[in-house]
């Protein structure tokens, strides 16, 4: 029965995968409802971020054999994607820990910031640095972050571990989806998700092991909790994405990935019954402006001739 299930699944993948668009969306709302799942705080947050990759790859490795999808075109490429693979075990770590000790609005809101931590590598990093759009949109999503978290926080310095790790995991996440895009140029996307996988369930479970994290002992419920996270939330969410990053421009899965922090805030907001202040919904949606004129292509200011 599991195995017809994980059959259908996969068959219910691959239609979706064939329109970029569609995959993009339906991957968009498997993720949102992580957050809130999160939020039950129903297993410790490390140990969920362990058991969201563990499960995951237990339904995509044998997959991949049987089908013999598996297909590794470099060495180069293979420890590229163990190295995303960690990173994006990091970030999903992080941002469990800030979802259990903030609300599920604040943690996924600052995650979101992930775009403006891009165009920061790239300014860094890269010769394309970013254009004068990319500056204003940054201040304006800054702006926004401050009214979101409350001007107390920044005139005290109190940023506590779930602000720090909100913004943490919004930089793993940026340079998750800069390595993901130069990987999936040359490699498949079921290829490239089992060695990601893989490789964040080990790093997982070792940090999870060394911080003394319990790896049994949960309800019926939790358990439940955890195999909907790895096969809702990450396998086939990620899937989807993934598809979506190889055959679009990574700029537009960028920003339309930022309905994901709108759509758990609503979701938060209706099923956890978190108070949002109007100063937090227009935070927000600075926030979120912010980050899209980051991506507007045309200068909104004219030098004078």
């Amino acid at each position: 029965m599991v195995l017809k299930l994980t059959f259908v699944g996969f068959k219910l993948n691959h239609v979706l995968m064939t329109k970029p668009r569609i995959a993009l969306a339906v991957g968009i709302i498997c993720i949102s409802i992580f957050p809130i799942l999160v939020k039950l705080n129903l297993t410790p947050g490390l140990i969920s971020a362990f058991y969201r990759m563990a499960i995951a790859s237990v339904f995509i490795v044998p997959y991949v054999l049987i089908t013999k999808q598996f297909k590794v075109t470099s060495k180069k490429a293979v420890l590229l994607s163990v190295i995303c693979g960690v990173v994006f075990g990091l970030d999903v770590g992080v941002w469990n820990i800030a979802i259990q000790q903030s609300t599920a609005t604040q943690a996924t809101l600052l995650t979101n910031l992930s775009p403006v931590w891009v165009g920061v590598g790239a300014f860094l990093f890269l010769k394309d640095k970013p254009k004068q759009n990319f500056w204003m949109g940054t201040i304006v999503a800054i702006i926004g972050m401050v009214l979101l978290v409350g001007f107390e926080l920044f005139l005290n310095f109190d940023f506590n571990l779930a602000f720090i790790f909100g913004v943490l995991s919004g930089m793993l996440y940026a340079i998750y989806m800069l390595l993901s895009k130069h990987i999936l140029e040359d490699m498949e996307v079921m290829t490239f998700m089992t060695i990601s996988l893989v490789s964040s369930t080990i790093a997982l479970g070792a940090l999870s092991y060394a911080f003394n994290e319990p790896f049994t002992g949960f309800s019926d419920a939790g358990w439940l909790v955890l195999v909907v996270q790895g096969i809702v939330c990450q396998l086939l969410a990620w899937l989807l994405i993934s598809f979506a990053t190889k055959h679009m421009r990574a700029t537009r899965v960028s920003v339309s990935l930022l309905g994901q922090a709108v759509l758990a805030s609503i979701l938060a907001w209706w099923l956890l019954d978190e108070q949002v202040s109007l100063q937090m919904v227009i935070g927000g949606i600075v926030l979120l402006f912010g980050i899209r004129l980051t991506f507007y292509e045309k200068p909104m200011l004219k030098p004078k001739v």
